[in-house]
């Protein structure tokens, strides 16, 4: 049985798709981090006054394709699929004494207790909308901003309960549960030099993001026999997921000189709120269920960055922090710390190459390292795989997480 994989592959295939929050950054960001790269236009939808940089007087930059960003995480228990049968088999077994279902109840608490809330499989995607972003910057050399994404987060667990015995019968509150936020989003915004001198100059920026945001949450209990979990849960979650509309308001501020750069993001600086469906348990049933409507705050975070480059910005060595941790739409930690070396050239077969490392600081605490490519001046492509590793079903180590992005944009 595969119930648990299935549900969020499930979830991404049958939800809308709509916008990637902060919380994970799309294309070249993952490995390049958040600080603004003039060969990178994506990295131009991190602080609002990246903009000012992408583009040169009186003229338009835009987008293409993409990216198409694609991750998925798992939850830190080796042979997670076999566990979850193990568990389920306990469950549906027919016990013929009550000794029996005494031992089915133990072994199932203990098989429990050992796989918790890391029970878990995470998948994202997101999606820049075609053309998108789109930067003008004016003859007084103040920069517009306009951008649209698409994307959907989905998560499967265990929401790990008590097993208790019956008779010979054994009943559980634990449930499959799922959790899916799917996300439309279209930003607008300006950035202006502030300040200049022989040494450098001081940019500011200010972006308001429209977020139509649905939150989705579905439970089906582990020893339902008359539902199949994947589709139980992707019709709950398609009749009973909460759509409602927010504003983030993003502020940002880059000191750019010859060969050093430093910037300062603070993003959803009033922390919008949006509806979402939550969950309570009934005591007296041992069962859990959806009930009125809560609410999800997009809450404020801070982010420095910094970074060395030669004068033509072809080579850069550079990093950033997340000064706070922010929990996100399906209830995980995120504060990212990154660090990559990049290479943008004259090549026509890989003008730019780059190298990165970034780790989550909260939740997971997963670490990453990654690797991307410019082809031909146009197709970007980056992958990164998790250094963190648990046994497979056939005993091999494998990654907890792997992220991919696709896109085609021309160089600058």
């Amino acid at each position: 049985m595969k119930k648990l994989l299935l549900i969020p592959i499930g979830l991404l295939s049958s939800a809308t798709i709509s916008a990637m929050s902060v919380n994970q950054p799309i294309g070249a960001s993952f490995t390049l981090g958040s600080m603004p790269n003039q060969r990178a236009l994506v990295t131009s939808l991190s602080n609002p006054a990246s903009p000012y940089f992408m583009v040169s007087d009186s003229s338009f930059r835009s987008g293409t394709l993409g990216p198409l960003s694609i991750g998925i995480e798992i939850g830190a228990v080796s042979d997670l699929e076999d566990q979850v049968e193990n568990l389920e088999e306990i469950v549906d077994a027919n016990y013929v004494d009550l000794e029996d279902a005494k031992n089915g109840v133990d072994e199932a608490n203990t098989l429990l207790a050992e796989i918790g809330d890391n029970a878990y499989v995470k998948t994202s995607l997101s999606m820049q909308l075609p053309f998108m972003p789109i930067i003008y910057k004016t003859r007084n050399s103040g920069a517009f901003m306009l951008d649209a994404n698409l994307s959907v987060i989905s998560k499967g667990s265990l929401l790990s309960g008590t097993f208790l015995r019956i008779g010979s019968e054994l009943i559980t509150d634990t449930s499959f549960y799922a959790q899916t936020a799917t996300d439309f989003s279209v930003g607008v915004g300006y950035s202006q030099s502030i300040s200049e001198s022989s040494r450098g100059m001081w940019v500011g920026g200010i972006k308001a993001n429209l977020h139509q945001m649905s939150l989705g949450r579905a439970l089906v209990e582990l020893d339902d026999k008359d539902n199949d979990a994947a589709d139980a849960i992707s019709n709950a979650v398609s009749d009973d997921s909460i759509s409602s509309t927010g504003v983030g308001v993003d502020l940002g501020i880059i000191w750019m000189s010859h060969h050093f750069q430093a910037g300062l993001t603070l993003a959803n600086l009033n922390e919008p709120v949006f509806e979402k469906p939550s969950i309570i348990q009934n005591s007296s049933s041992y069962t859990y269920g959806i009930t009125e409507t809560s609410s999800y705050t997009m809450e404020m975070q801070a982010t420095i960055d910094a970074a060395i480059s030669t004068l033509s910005k072809r080579w850069m060595l550079g990093g950033s922090y997340d000064l706070n941790s922010i929990e996100d739409a399906v209830e995980d930690r995120y504060q990212w710390a990154t660090a990559s070396l990049s290479y943008y050239g004259s090549s026509e077969v890989f003008p730019g190459i780059r190298i990165g490392f970034r780790k989550n600081l909260a939740g997971s605490e997963l670490s990453y390292s990654s690797v991307g490519l410019t082809f031909s001046q146009h197709l970007n492509l980056d992958v990164a795989v998790a250094l963190d590793k648990v046994d497979d079903d056939n005993g091999d180590e494998t990654p907890r997480s792997y992220y991919i992005a696709l896109g085609y944009n021309a160089s600058f």
